[in-house]
């Protein structure tokens, strides 16, 4: 059945014309038709190189409007900054015991923060939390010795984004249920913040494209022209 309604979804528009944001949000929200809540996730081909480590984008946005979603924050910290990370809402805390934990598979968490002290011991499971993009990095926020404030920042809607092999940002910038407003104001937050990331080594057009969609719906394209 799914099939079907995303078949039906794909020969209701030309999928190669590129809509004004406001339009395309518009869309994909009509086209989501699954029982369940899906996401809304946009991607973003930048014109960059990130063979090249002055060319990586990467950073974290405050989406404003939320992510709609429960974020799972794992922390590796001890004494005062455990505790800390525990008030401010943390899903799970601890120091060698939870890195021996993550070493054994334990990855149950979509984000993980770490005290500076702390790298000795998480900078062993980075074959472990590199694959999956939850390496604490400090350019991401997620090595901070104030733990309690990034728990509070990434559970009321702080997202983590970075370029893949290919120069494409892939994230969720909220839920259909989202207002088309809210909707909105959260991917002009993350296309604010892609710019504001540019690197200056980066040459000639820099958002290559752009599509959005929701989980189980067809891609709409936005017309890159709007965001430079």
């Amino acid at each position: 059945m799914a099939g079907k309604k995303y078949a039906d979804a794909t020969r209701r528009y030309d999928r190669q014309m590129m809509h004004e944001s406001a339009q395309a949000i518009d869309m994909v929200r009509t086209f989501a038709t699954a029982k369940f809540d899906e996401s809304v996730e946009l991607s973003v081909r930048l014109g960059v190189d990130p063979r090249k480590a002055d060319q990586m984008v990467r950073g974290t946005v405050a989406l404003p409007s939320g992510t709609g979603g429960d974020v799972r924050v794992a922390v590796f910290a001890q004494g005062d900054a455990a505790a800390a990370a525990s008030e401010a809402g943390a899903d799970v805390v601890g120091g060698a015991e939870l890195a021996e934990r993550v070493e054994a598979g334990y990855t149950e968490f979509d984000v993980a923060i770490a005290t500076p002290d702390m790298m000795g011991v998480v900078g062993r499971l980075g074959k472990v939390l590199g694959p999956r993009g939850l390496m604490p990095n400090p350019k991401s926020g997620t090595v901070t010795p104030d733990v309690g404030k990034a728990v509070g920042e990434f559970k009321s809607g702080k997202v983590e984004y970075r370029t893949d092999r290919y120069g494409n940002v892939h994230l969720a910038i909220g839920k259909v249920s989202f207002s088309a407003e809210d909707l909105n104001a959260n991917l002009e937050a993350v296309m604010d913040e892609l710019t504001r990331a540019r690197p200056a080594s980066a040459k000639g057009r820099y958002v290559r494209k752009m599509v959005v969609s929701s989980t189980m719906g067809p891609g709409v394209q936005i017309d890159p022209a709007d965001f430079g």
